[in-house]
């Protein structure tokens, strides 16, 4: 029960990595003088490219501990 809630929390903390992450790049590009959906898309492309290092290093640290 506590490996659960320890991978739920995780789970958790790297989407909110990610919000942060695509908050700071969409207000970035804003400031940059992106017009609002390019400022979106900068934000979206942000999200995805954290979640997907995430789910890398968490592969390959899968691979590693066993």
């Amino acid at each position: 029960m506590d490996r659960i809630a320890v991978v739920l929390l995780t789970a958790a903390l790297v989407v909110v990595f990610a919000l942060l992450a695509a908050t700071a790049a969409g207000v970035l590009a804003r400031l940059d003088g992106a017009t609002y959906p390019a400022a979106i898309v900068r934000g979206a492309a942000a999200f995805a490219a954290v979640l997907t290092l995430a789910a890398a290093v968490t592969a390959v640290l899968a691979q590693l501990l066993q």
